[in-house]
């Protein structure tokens, strides 16, 4: 008779997800990007690839990404805001926590403003 070596490896439970006490640890170490500053790289990213015609429109982006065509119309209109409004919500996790950053839906309608003075203006209030 022959024998068979077999290896056996042991997950924990729940489905190989980290501990609280491993995910607690690796927050307290990165810092949290805020959900606008990854927005805004995101819509940056997206229109660099549609000028390089690495898709076709924002139709092929919005299938790619599973959202919908509005959900990425939302997310581009983030590059109407004005460039130095922009900057600063990139550079928005460099800052302190003490410096407030507008939520999405606000934003949203501030990039609805045409003229970019009007909108420096709504920024700083």
């Amino acid at each position: 008779m022959s024998t068979v070596d077999v290896e056996i490896i042991i997950q924990p439970k729940g489905r190989g997800k980290p501990r609280r006490d491993d995910r607690a640890a690796r927050e307290a170490a990165t810092p949290r990007i805020p959900r606008i500053t990854r927005l805004m790289a995101l819509a940056i990213k997206f229109q660099d690839m549609v000028d390089r015609s690495e898709v076709r429109d924002y139709a092929d982006l919005a299938r790619l990404g599973y959202v919908s065509r509005a959900r990425l119309t939302q997310i581009m209109n983030l590059l109407l805001l004005a460039p130095d409004i922009q900057e600063s919500i990139l550079l928005a996790s460099d800052l302190s926590n003490s410096i407030p950053l507008m939520r999405e839906h606000t934003l949203r309608k501030l990039s609805a403003e045409v003229m970019w003075g009007d909108q420096r203006q709504l920024w700083l209030q």
